[in-house]
């Protein structure tokens, strides 16, 4: 599950030339453990002299005054956005890139994964996590979900969940000379992308590969269903089949190897599942007893230690750890009174 980031010098204001032409700039987030996201600036792929801009960030007056900030600190300003490619539809990746392209004219592309969620949203027209709310009634929490359904998520805002100009599918954008290989990572959501820079040994990793933290799976705002812990460990494998390159995360530091951290995900997930087959035991039991035996975060706390929030996440992620040892045949379910139930096979 996400964790709380200690707030340290990768997401302080400024900005990090990672190499000539690239730029790590952190925007600020409201009220959130993970206090900024990355945003990457390459000055030297559009053909006008543009620039483009690597996730859009939290449509926040703050993150606007951040990244004018920051632009401005390597001569450049907010008419140079041309493209702002975006690796997934979380609110703090996406709405801002909305909000620059009515201001701008940007063209703001999207992974074609996130295309269901999106216009579900445009239905429901809620900012609840309508699909993680979904899924935690199925895993035996439905008073949680209750309680967090009433919370107050900020009111949908129809204007920041515009469908972007277009969709990307796993295909390679040309930029000038330059090329990004757009690489479908589903997981932490359906339609999560990646970017690749072969050229220049740069992987622009999203949500997808963070340098500190385990992010959380199948954490959808509509839409939910399907296997994302196993898809996600797909695609966790799917980065060695590239040549190795620096991690530019959305969330912490630039990292020298995405392969290493990806290696130590795999180990992470692989202890949380041993895990959750010894605490599912012999009993018959829902994702949410079962959350309730492990500890969470790096420092092992209880679940009932836990905010609301977190607590959704981790039964979520339990959940999608017990069907992974479903499809790995170390356990069964069954669908009773409306609740997923495993059992351990011996």
């Amino acid at each position: 599950m996400t964790a709380r980031f200690d707030q340290g010098p990768w997401a302080a204001a400024g900005v990090q030339t990672v190499q000539p032409g690239v730029h790590r700039v952190p925007l600020p987030l409201p009220n959130d453990g993970l206090h900024a996201v990355n945003v990457y600036l390459l000055e030297d792929l559009a053909d006008d002299g543009g620039i483009v801009m690597i996730d859009g960030g939290w449509a926040i007056p703050e993150a606007r005054k951040a990244l004018d900030e920051a632009l401005a600190a390597i001569g450049r300003d907010l008419g140079d956005i041309s493209h702002i490619l975006v690796t997934h539809i979380h609110r703090d990746h996406y709405t801002n890139a909305v909000e620059l392209r009515r201001l701008l004219g940007s063209r703001v592309y999207l992974g074609a994964g996130e295309r269901p969620g999106l216009e579900m949203l445009d239905q429901l027209r809620s900012d609840q996590p309508t699909g993680s709310l979904e899924t935690l009634r199925t895993a035996g929490a439905g008073e949680l979900a209750d309680r967090i359904a009433a919370m107050d998520h900020g009111g949908y805002d129809p204007s920041v969940w515009e469908a972007p100009d277009r969709w990307l599918a796993a295909e390679t954008l040309r930029f000038g000379e330059r090329e990004l290989h757009v690489v479908p990572t589903p997981g932490h959501t359906k339609g999560h992308v990646v970017f690749l820079d072969e050229q220049r040994g740069l992987l622009f990793s999203g949500d997808h590969v963070l340098p500190h933290i385990t992010p959380s799976i199948g954490f959808e705002l509509a839409e939910p269903g399907g296997r994302p812990l196993a898809d996600y460990l797909d695609s966790l494998r799917l980065m060695h089949r590239y040549a190795d390159a620096r991690l530019l995360p959305a969330h912490g530091p630039v990292a020298d190897s995405a392969h290493t951290r990806v290696a130590e995900l795999l180990a992470h997930h692989d202890d949380r599942l041993a895990k959750s087959l010894t605490a599912l035991g012999e009993d018959t039991l829902d994702a949410h007893a079962v959350a309730r035996k492990l500890g969470w975060t790096r420092r092992a706390v209880p679940f009932g230690e836990l905010n609301a929030f977190n607590q959704m996440l981790a039964v979520n992620e339990t959940a999608a750890h017990l069907d992974v040892l479903v499809l790995r045949g170390r356990a069964t379910v069954a669908f009773v009174g409306g609740v997923n139930q495993y059992t351990r096979l011996r």
